[in-house]
This record gives structure tokens, C-alpha cells and sequence, in this order.
């Protein structure tokens, strides 16, 4: 927000995710900062430029879990510059990269120096941090060895650890557990049981079938998911669970909440918008890992994240080329971008037609993903820093290069016109 002119947002709607505030009153901006929220602002300093707000949403930031930088290694893909533009023009103040870089985020000095240059690249908004990964696989006697990488090393320079587990590698979770739990830091894993995929592209069912798509047995999550929670309850270190993608790992992690198992669960945007019964298209953008849902697990996982059992919404916002994205749907890199497109789909998807309220939208992509990561909460209020996005949920506009920061259009949404639009983000 330009901090030069006083600003009076006349008659916002506030979307306080913290405080579980929906509201309409007039915000007084100074230098950046909310000077005063009252229901009437009538004493207004000199300049103040009036804004008729009627239609915009002022609300809390936004907070993406995990998505993917091409940089280092892959800066064709995307950079940390372009994939920051692309954060705060989707109303994200806070993303948290996954370590699977080239070379990947496994070395205290390779960390310390991305975190320095995105510090220094971004002053501060979007804040980018780093998901550290906790295991190096080494060859030795032509057999991979797993083994942790220098935890303790990494620990001041990452937000948290991450790696993805498989019921083969179990008993090495079980050890990581142990060994960070006196570290307090978020431990984010994914589960899946990679000998149970079947290599499939697609959610196996009838869809699966119907495309002639190799499938992927939901099993091959929910088993995985059961054993690793049971190491999670026995060993008491808090985990967050990515990329849930099935109901039966829904029904597992509802169970384990209720047992006090101390574990949290995310899904991507995109196991919200589309099912199996989409894949018709062949569309390569909807490839994604863990394959997209029957149309079943999308009916559960939309329930529950309105009803807070899956607490948050990630983006897994990874950029492809265009060579490499354009390819046939089972050849294709798993992923798509979204940074830019997540809140506003997201919105006219399911708060639009009212099957979310806006606090709902909002807590699952703005404050919840702040517990996940253990991070205090900042409302909205006066002579406060505040992590803030103004959002016109009317406004729209057409996907294309110029008006996307992303180097990725890997997108359903590509040359399409997309219905709100996030305006300015500032802290």
C-alpha cells in the first residue's frame, strides 16, 4: 500500500481470522498502519484519500504451507522473485517452500543463503521461508541408505522439517520423531505407500477405468496414514499431515483429533475443485500428486475443512515450462500454480454460493495455517502490525501474461477470466 497519503477505507467488510470477525465498519490507514477501526471515521487527517470500500474484503493475510521454487537449480521454472510477486498478488504475506531444490534444502549453508537472499529480496512481504528436509538417501553397497540430515544444524535457519514416508520407511519416522521433538518445530510429512500405488496417474475407480488410466487405490494413502498416526500417538511429537486426498484419511485423522493423537492435516486447493470425474479432459494440469479424488473423497474433504478436521488449505503452487507440462496426462509432472488463482476460485467456488462462510474460506488459508506452524496470531486492530490483503471478490479479470507474475501457466485457468481479484497485501 502506497504509505505516503493517508487512506479511509469507507465502509470495508473485516475479515478478522483470528478473532472470528465479520464486520463492516470504515479503516483508517497511516504509513501503512491501521491508525483506527470505528463503525463512522468522520476526523480525517489532511489528504486523506477516500475510498468507497463497499464491495472490498479487508482480511488477515494469507498463509500458504508448502509450495515449490524453481530456484536454485531450476530458475526456468521460477524464481524466488517471480514466484514472491506471484504470493503478493494473490494476497499470500506468508509462503513456506519445499526443500526439493536443485541442490535440495538438506545443507546449513545452502539454507542460510536463500533464506538471506529472499530477506533481502522481498523486505519482508511476502515472508518466504524454508522447509528443511529431514532425510538424505545415500547409495552404498548397491542399496539405499536413509539417515537423517544435521537436524540440529538446520533447525535455526528452517521454519520446520519435512519429508515424505511410506510404510516402508516407517521405523525411521519413528526415530526422526524422537530425535526433533526437543527442537519444538513444525514437522510437516506426506504419507503414501509407494508399493501400493500401482504407479497410478489417476484415483482408481471407475473413472480410472472408464479413461483407461493406471489407478491408484485409495488404500495406498489411508494405510499409510493409519500407521503413521499410531507412531505419531505413541510418540507424542506434533505432526501436520499433507496433501490428505482420500476419505478414508479423513475418517482416520477425525478419529485420531478425537483421541488427543497430536496431529494437524492439510489438503490442496485443488482436491477441492476437482475430482476424477474431471479427468475426461485429459487436461495434463490436472495431474497432480497424490492423484485427484473420486468424486466421493471431494464431498469429504470439502465437509471437512468447514468443519476444521482437515485445518488448513495449501497451494502446492509448483511451475512447470511449457515443454514440460505439455505432454500426455500420464507423462506429465505432477503439479500446477496457484498462488494468484487460489483465494478468488476458492471463493466463487464455495463462499459465493454460501457452502462456506468467508470465515471459513479465511481461517483455512489464513490463520489455521499460522497454528500449523506454531506461529502467534495477529488480528486485525488499530496501532498494530498487521499482516493485511484487500480482496474485491467482484472484479474481474483475464489469466494471461500480463496479468500473472508466475513464470508457470501451467493452470486450468489459462486465457480464462477469473472473478475476483486481490487488490493490494502490506504489513
Amino acid at each position: 500500500m502506497n504509505g505516503e497519503n493517508p487512506r479511509l477505507l469507507k465502509q470495508v467488510r473485516i475479515l478478522d481470522a483470528v478473532q472470528n470477525v465479520d464486520r463492516v465498519a470504515d479503516v483508517l490507514i497511516v504509513n501503512n498502519r491501521i491508525e483506527s477501526i470505528e463503525t463512522v471515521i468522520t476526523a480525517l487527517p489532511n489528504d486523506t484519500q477516500i475510498i468507497d470500500a463497499q464491495e472490498l474484503i479487508l482480511g488477515t493475510g494469507l498463509c500458504d504451507l508448502y509450495s515449490h521454487s524453481g530456484e536454485p537449480g531450476n530458475e526456468a521454472r521460477e524464481t524466488f522473485q517471480s514466484l514472491a510477486a506471484s504470493a503478493a498478488s494473490g494476497g499470500f504475506t506468508q509462503v513456506v517452500l519445499l526443500p526439493d531444490t536443485n541442490p535440495p534444502l538438506r545443507d546449513p549453508e545452502v539454507l542460510a543463503s536463500v533464506l538471506h537472499k529472499t530477506q533481502q529480496m522481498t523486505q519482508g512481504l511476502p515472508q518466504i521461508h524454508f522447509w528443511a528436509t529431514l532425510s538424505q538417501r545415500t547409495l552404498s553397497n548397491h542399496s539405499n541408505t536413509i539417515q537423517m540430515t544435521e537436524l540440529a544444524d538446520l533447525k535455526d535457519y528452517a521454519i520446520g522439517f519435512t519429508d515424505q514416508f511410506t510404510l516402508s520407511n516407517l521405523s525411521f519416522l519413528r526415530q526422526v520423531l524422537e530425535y526433533v521433538k526437543p527442537f519444538n518445530k513444525p514437522i510437516a510429512i506426506g504419507l503414501s505407500d509407494n508399493e501400493l500405488t500401482n504407479q497410478g496417474v489417476i484415483r482408481e475407480g471407475a473413472n480410472s477405468i472408464r479413461y483407461g488410466l493406471p489407478g491408484n487405490p485409495g488404500y495406498s494413502e489411508a494405510s499409510a496414514i493409519a500407521a503413521g498416526l499410531e507412531i505419531i500417538d505413541s510418540i507424542k511429537t506434533p505432526v501436520h499431515l499433507m496433501r490428505v486426498s482420500t476419505a478414508r484419511g479423513v475418517e482416520l485423522i477425525a478419529d485420531a483429533k478425537q483421541r488427543g493423537v497430536p496431529v494437524t492435516a492439510s489438503t490442496t486447493w485443488m482436491h477441492l475443485l476437482f475430482s476424477t470425474a474431471d479427468i475426461a479432459s485429459y487436461d495434463p494440469n490436472l495431474r497432480l500428486e497424490p492423484p485427484l479424488g473420486n468424486p466421493e473423497d471431494r464431498l469429504v474433504l470439502i465437509d471437512a475443512v468447514k468443519q476444521g478436521i482437515i485445518d488448513a488449505i495449501a497451494v502446492e503452487h509448483q511451475a512447470y515450462t511449457y515443454e514440460e507440462k505439455t505432454v500426455a496426462f500420464a507423462e506429465a509432472p505432477p503439479g500446477v500454480v496457484g498462488l494468484e488463482l487460489a483465494l478468488p476460485i476458492l471463493w466463487q467456488t464455495f463462499v459465493a454460493i454460501d457452502q462456506w462462510s468467508a470465515l471459513e474460506l479465511w481461517q483455512a488459508l489464513s490463520s489455521r495455517p499460522r497454528i500449523c506452524l506454531n506461529q502467534n496470531l495477529s488480528s486485525i486492530q488499530s496501532n498494530q502490525a498487521n499482516e493485511l490483503v484487500l480482496f474485491n471478490p467482484q472484479k474481474s479479470w483475464k489469466l494471461d501474461p500480463d496479468n500473472h507474475k508466475s513464470l508457470g501457466a501451467n493452470t486450468p485457468w489459462w486465457g480464462k477470466t477469473i472473478t475476483g481479484r486481490c487488490l493490494e497485501t502490506w504489513h
